[in-house]
Formats: structure tokens, C-alpha cells, sequence
């Protein structure tokens, strides 16, 4: 039915079910969200958050004067992501790349990994050596938990899209934004597929078959994501 390489799974690509004949070439997802549930999301947002926050402000400090050593440029990229119903907000992440990078990413699109409209580069040549460390473990998305606290974003939910890359999707494809965007994605811990609309189908997915308890999972399955530094 879809695309498949054994190489997608060397872990399970789905927690939901390992039916997937119900996932259509363009699905839908459910018109509304349970309330109750939403609320307790947010409750579990605020509190992780808020918590690792303070928890991770020693790491970030670190974090901070080593991209101020060894790189010019500002210490937080800012990205223009699309939110909520497509609410746009800035979010932020640690500067991994040389400063001025995004001017290079259209003479580096044919080595794009990925297909779609999202830029996926392994040994992309704009990451800073102390980029390559922090994308490795996740850690230039530290600053990630200040969205999660102020609402604009959620521990779980589909990885962000920025702007100009939401413009550019099929309208089947931004119905990813029924859920505030996540720091961590059904996406990531499925083995992050370099097939673009199986990744929006997993969002889909995520979604459709959203509830507290396939929020747990995924956290739980980030967290060696993390530790192991597969990240790369």
C-alpha cells in the first residue's frame, strides 16, 4: 500500500496499531478534539515543562557560552512556525548552523534526503561542530520548553512547519495543525521516515487516535531517543 523500506522500521513505526489498511492515500482527521483531554494535556505541558525548565537551566547556560565561543552569530535561531489552526508563532531553538545558513539551503536542495517540502541533511555542511554535538542529543531543542510553558507548542504533537513550507503544503496535508505542534512527534520515534506524507500520515494518525496515554508512550520511547543520541 505505501512505500516501505526495511530500513523505515528498524523500529516500530506506528504505536497505534499494526493495521494500517484504514490509513487512506489523503485521510481525514477527527473534527474535534475532547476538551477534558485537551485540558489535561495542557496541565501535563505546564508541568513538564515548567519543571524541566528550571531543572535544564544549568545545561542551557552551559549551552549558550559554548555557541557564544566558538561560533559569531546570535545564540537563538527564531523561526516563524505555523501553530494551533495555523496560528503563526515565533519559536526558538540553539543556533546549530553557521550564521547565514538559511541562505544556503537552495544550493543545497539536491541533496535534500527528504521528499516533500521539509530539508532533511545528514551531514549538512552549514552545522557547527558544536551543532553537530547538540543535534545529536537533542539539545538545541531545549529552549523548545518555553513554547511548550507559554502554549504556543506541546511536549507531543507533529514537528513544527515553518511559514513558508505550510504555504507550500496540499490542503490534505495541514490538517497536521488540529494539534499545537510538539517538541517530540509520533514522527521521531517511529524511526523518522524520509518519506514525506508518511510522516503527515503519522500526524494524522497521532491525531485521529489522540489520547493521554499514546502521549506517555511517545515521551517514554524519547527519552533513550535522547539519551542514545540517535538524533542524527
Amino acid at each position: 500500500m505505501r512505500n516501505e523500506t526495511p530500513q523505515e522500521h528498524s523500529e516500530p513505526t506506528i504505536l497505534l496499531s499494526a493495521n494500517h489498511e484504514s490509513v487512506l492515500r489523503e485521510p481525514k482527521v477527527r473534527s474535534e478534539l475532547p476538551a477534558g483531554g485537551m485540558a489535561i494535556k495542557r496541565v501535563m505541558d505546564l508541568v513538564i515543562s515548567g519543571a524541566a525548565f528550571l531543572i535544564l537551566l544549568p545545561v542551557m547556560t552551559l549551552i549558550t557560552l559554548f555557541i557564544k565561543l566558538t561560533s559569531p552569530g546570535p545564540i537563538f535561531f527564531r523561526w516563524n512556525v505555523i501553530g494551533l489552526e495555523g496560528q503563526p508563532f515565533v519559536g526558538y531553538k540553539f543556533r546549530t548552523m553557521f550564521n547565514g545558513a538559511d541562505r544556503m539551503r537552495e544550493q543545497l536542495r539536491e541533496k535534500n534526503e527528504m521528499t516533500g517540502v521539509f530539508f532533511k541533511m545528514q551531514n549538512d555542511p552549514r552545522v557547527t561542530p558544536i551543532g553537530r554535538i547538540l543535534r545529536r542529543f537533542s539539545l538545541d531543542e531545549l529552549p523548545q520548553l518555553w513554547s511548550v510553558f507559554k502554549g504556543d507548542m506541546s511536549l507531543v504533537g507533529p514537528r513544527p512547519t515553518q511559514v513558508f513550507e505550510y504555504e507550500q503544503l496540499k490542503d490534505w496535508q495541514k490538517q497536521r495543525v488540529k494539534v499545537k505542534p510538539g517538541s517530540v512527534s509520533l514522527w521521531i520515534v517511529s524511526g523518522k521516515t524520509t518519506d514525506f506524507d508518511q510522516m503527515i500520515r503519522l500526524d494524522l494518525e497521532y491525531i485521529n487516535h489522540w489520547s493521554t496515554w499514546l502521549d506517555l508512550q511517545i515521551l517514554m520511547k524519547a527519552i533513550p531517543y535522547v539519551l542514545l543520541g540517535k538524533n542524527c
